[in-house]
C-alpha cells in the first residue's frame, strides 16, 4: 500500500471537510484573526508589518507564500501585485494545513517504517491513518493554526536525523523554531536521539570486533586500530548491505533493554562511548548547534521566548501541566493503557522488585501532589472562554470539588508509568529519560492548558510505543473517528452568541 496509499486515504476526509468547513465559516475564527491578516499583510509584499498580539515567529505565513505561489503560479510569476494578493483568501491559507497533514501523514509512514522495518505494510498504512485521525491534529488541519506545520516540520527533522542526513535535519529543525519557538526543545530532543543512535552503533561495532578477535585468538592489543577499522568499513557499505544498521536504534533497544543493568549504566555507558567519539559527533551535530546559537541569540533580542502578548504568556512553573499531559495521551490510547492485561503487566513489573517499586511509587505520588497543590495554574484565558472544551473540562472535573484534583493525582500516575512501561519494552531507559525532559520542558513553562501543545509528544511517544497489534489500532481510529464527527459537529452546526460582544461563536478544542 505503502506513502500512496496514506495520502490517499487522509486525502479523502481532507478534501470534503475542508470544502464544508470554508462554506459554513468563511471568516477567520479566533486565532486566525491574528494569522490571517499578518499572511495577507506578507502577500501585499509588507513584511515589516506585524500584529503584537501574535505569539509565533512567522514561520506559517512564509510557507504560505510558497504554498499560494503553488496554487496560482501564474499570478506570483507575472508579479501581478494587484492580483496575487487577493489568492491569499481565508480559504487558500487555510488549505495550507490541509496539504500539510497529507505529508505529515507520509512523514508517520516513513518514520514508524524506518524504525520497525520488519512491520507489515498493511499495518504500517493503517497506523499512519489512524494517527492522521488524531483529534487534536485532525480538528486543526481545517483552520489557519501553527499546530500542522509544526508537527510536520518536526517529523521531518526527525526522520532525516534517522537517516543520518543532519545538515537536512538541522536546517528542518531551523524551520520548525521559525514555526513555533518551543520546537527548539525538540530540535535538542532529536540531536540527543541522534547522539544515543551514533553511540549504539559504536558500541555494537567494538562488542562485535571484540568478540571476532576472542574467538580467533588475536591479541586484545590490537582491539583499538581493529575498531577503527570496521567503523571506516562500516561507513563504506552500500546501502542495501547497510539497511539492518540504518534500523538498529529501534531494534537494538526492542532487544536489549532487559539486559542493561540500569539507567545509570546506560548514562555512563553513553558518555564514555561519546567522549571517544566526539570528533565524530562534533561533525555530524555541529548544524544543530548553530540553530541553538541562533535561538539563543534571538532570546537575548527579544527578552522572551514569545513575540506578542507576553504579558498573557509568561514562563511559569505549571507542573501540573504534565500530569494533565498524561491522562489526556494515555485516554487518547485508551486501548494500550486502560485494560485489564496493561494494568496487571504493570503491577508485576513492579511486583518483581517491590522496594525498588514502593520507592517509585511514592515518590511519584508524592510528587504529583505538590505539582497540582503549588504549581496548578488557573489561566484567565481559560476561566473566561467558553468557546474552549478545556473550560468545561476544568470547572466540570478539576475544579468541580476541592478534592477532585487530588483524586486524580492516582489516574495521573498510572497513566505515566503506563507510558513509561510501554516505552521501555522498546526503548533504552535514557531515551525514555530524555523524552519525559524534553515533554515537561515544552509543557511546564506553559500557563495555559491547551491540548494542541500535547500534539508533537503523544506523536513522539506513539512511534516508539512498538504498537503491533490491529485491534488496538482499529479501536483508537474508531475512538478519534468519534471525537472528530462530535467536534465538528459541534462547531460547524452548534454555533452560539455572547450577550457581551457581537458574532457567532462556536466550540473549538
Amino acid at each position: 500500500m505503502g506513502r500512496i496509499a496514506v495520502a490517499a486515504i487522509v486525502s479523502v476526509w481532507v478534501i470534503p471537510i475542508s470544502i464544508l468547513v470554508n462554506r459554513i465559516v468563511p471568516d477567520p475564527y479566533m486565532d486566525e484573526i491574528f494569522h490571517i491578516p499578518q499572511a495577507q499583510q506578507y502577500c501585499n509584499g509588507n513584511f515589516r508589518s506585524w500584529d503584537p498580539m501574535i505569539t509565533t515567529p512567522p514561520g506559517l505565513y512564509y510557507l504560505s507564500l510558497v504554498h499560494v505561489a503553488a496554487l496560482f503560479p501564474g499570478n506570483y510569476f507575472l508579479q501581478l501585485a494587484s492580483s496575487f494578493p487577493e489568492v491569499c483568501s481565508t480559504a487558500a491559507l487555510r488549505s495550507l494545513n490541509g496539504v500539510l497533514a497529507v505529508l505529515c501523514s507520509i512523514l508517520v509512514y516513513e518514520i514508524i517504517t524506518h524504525l520497525r522495518p520488519a512491520l507489515d505494510d498493511r499495518k504500517a498504512t493503517l497506523f499512519a491513518a489512524v494517527l492522521a485521525l488524531y483529534p487534536l491534529h485532525w480538528f486543526f488541519t481545517f483552520f489557519y493554526y501553527t499546530d500542522v506545520a509544526s508537527l510536520t516540520a518536526v517529523l521531518a527533522m526527525y526522520l532525516a536525523c534517522l537517516k543520518k542526513k543532519y545538515l537536512f535535519s538541522a536546517l528542518l529543525g531551523a524551520m520548525a523554531v521559525v514555526i513555533r519557538q518551543t520546537n527548539i526543545i525538540w530540535m535538542l530532543f532529536v540531536t540527543c536521539s541522534g547522539v544515543i543512535d551514533i553511540t549504539l552503533a559504536h558500541q555494537r561495532d567494538s562488542a562485535k570486533v571484540y568478540n571476532l578477535k576472542a574467538n580467533k585468538g588475536i591479541s586484545p592489543s590490537t582491539l583499538i586500530t581493529s575498531v577503527n577499522v570496521s567503523s571506516n568499513l562500516r561507513k563504506r557499505k552500500s546501502r542495501g548491505n547497510s539497511e539492518a544498521n540504518k534500523h538498529s536504534f529501534y531494534r537494538t533497544n526492542t532487544s536489549s533493554t532487559s539486559q542493561t543493568s540500569g539507567l545509570l549504566y546506560e548514562i555512563q555507558a553513553i558518555v564514555f562511548t561519546a567522549w571517544r567519539i566526539k570528533w565524530e559527533l562534533l561533525v555530524s551535530f555541529s548544524p544543530f548547534f548553530f540553530v541553538l546559537l541562533a535561538f539563543v541569540g534571538f532570546l537575548i533580542c527579544n527578552g522572551s521566548v514569545v513575540l506578542g502578548a507576553k504579558e498573557a504568556h509568561t514562563v511559569s512553573p505549571h507542573f501540573a501541566q504534565i500530569m494533565y499531559f498524561s491522562i489526556v495521551s494515555a485516554l487518547f490510547a485508551a486501548p494500550l493503557h486502560f485494560t485489564i492485561g496493561q494494568a496487571l503487566d504493570l503491577f508485576w513489573s513492579f511486583w518483581k522488585n517491590r522496594l525498588l517499586g514502593f520507592f517509585l511509587g511514592f515518590l511519584a505520588l508524592m510528587a504529583s501532589l505538590l505539582s497540582v497543590h503549588f504549581f496548578s495554574i488557573a489561566h484567565p484565558y481559560l476561566l473566561a472562554d467558553n468557546r474552549h472544551y478545556t473550560f468545561y473540562l476544568w470547572r466540570k472535573i478539576i475544579n468541580f470539588h476541592w478534592s477532585m484534583k487530588y483524586l486524580l493525582v492516582p489516574v495521573y500516575v498510572y497513566s505515566w508509568f503506563s507510558i513509561f512501561h510501554l516505552l521501555d519494552k522498546t526503548q533504552r531507559r535514557i531515551w525514555v529519560l530524555v523524552y519525559f525532559l524534553a515533554t515537561s520542558a515544552v509543557l511546564v513553562p506553559a500557563p495555559l492548558i491547551e491540548f494542541r501543545y500535547y500534539t508533537i509528544p503523544f506523536y513522539f511517544y506513539m512511534l516508539h510505543t512498538g504498537i503491533n497489534d490491529c485491534q488496538s489500532l482499529l479501536l483508537m481510529g474508531i475512538l478519534y473517528t468519534v471525537l472528530n464527527v462530535f467536534t465538528m459537529r459541534m462547531f460547524l452546526f452548534r454555533p452560539f452568541h455572547w450577550d457581551h460582544e457581537p458574532g457567532v461563536q462556536r466550540f473549538i478544542w
